[in-house]
């Protein structure tokens, strides 16, 4: 049964197989399986193909120039490995490609540069497969920046339970209010010039303090006379351990003034 009978024009992603040749494959024979019509690697204008016709012996070729297929390596009843080459003398001759048959299956053995060819793609497809993925996790936002957001972490955080967040204690400008604030920058920077009224030209503070009013001296009299008044009761009155005290007390209040 042939499984290919199309001739493509890039053979090395394209198998050949005849399954009634496969039970009698052997060396003497597989260059007669490989040479069947619907075979799309055989070339029908090669040496083998006149050296048929004309009932000749493989011998022969070695006497002509131009294609011929010539069997490479054989390892019954597994592998065959056969060998396309240019023959341009009995003793020259230039491989064009090799063919290797696994379990009766043909393929097209791939050129060194096909390999090459084949493997950086597949290298360059899997780096910009890793990137593609890569940028779909990254996010943007103007006020954050850049981060990476996975999936693993959104199943985490689904199993997770979610914990309270801490309230954060206030700060000191929603404890105390404005005045409290102004009053404070007062003292850190006090004002260099003051006005006492309205409508009179602002002083500086030096000049104020220098000109302190003087206590009056109604206010001496009186403070003197409660002094003596006092002193009297403690003098007659009591016995002499509240007599101490209220002579304690007045020692204090003649300091505080």
């Amino acid at each position: 049964m042939v499984a290919v009978n199309v001739f493509f024009d890039n053979l090395l992603g394209i198998s050949w197989v005849d399954s009634s040749w496969i039970p009698i494959l052997n060396s003497g024979s597989v260059l007669d399986y490989f040479s069947e019509r619907s075979n799309p690697f055989y070339d029908r204008t090669c040496n083998n193909e006149v050296v048929k016709m004309q009932r000749l012996t493989l011998e022969h070729l070695n006497q002509m120039v131009g294609v011929e297929y010539i069997l490479l390596h054989a390892q019954e009843p597994i592998l065959f490995i056969i060998r396309k080459q240019q023959r341009q003398s009995p003793t020259q001759v230039i491989p064009l490609a090799d063919y290797y048959i696994i379990a009766g299956v043909i393929y097209q053995a791939p050129d060194l540069g096909s390999v090459i060819n084949s493997r950086v793609l597949t290298a360059v497809h899997g780096i910009q497969s890793a990137f593609d993925e890569a940028m779909s996790y990254c996010r943007y936002h103007p006020s954050k920046g850049y981060w990476w957001h996975f999936k693993d972490h959104e199943e985490q955080d689904k199993v997770k339970p979610k914990a309270k967040r801490k309230e954060e204690p206030s700060s000191i400008f929603q404890r105390q209010r404005v005045d409290a604030l102004l009053l404070d920058l007062r003292q850190k920077f006090p004002p260099k010039f003051v006005q006492q009224k309205s409508g009179e030209k602002p002083v500086p503070v030096d000049q104020t303090k220098k000109e302190a009013e003087p206590i009056p001296e109604t206010v001496k009299s009186e403070e003197k006379e409660t002094t003596k008044n006092v002193q009297q009761i403690v003098s007659t009155k009591g016995p002499p351990e509240k007599r101490m005290r209220l002579h304690i007390k007045i020692i204090k209040l003649q300091f505080e003034r």
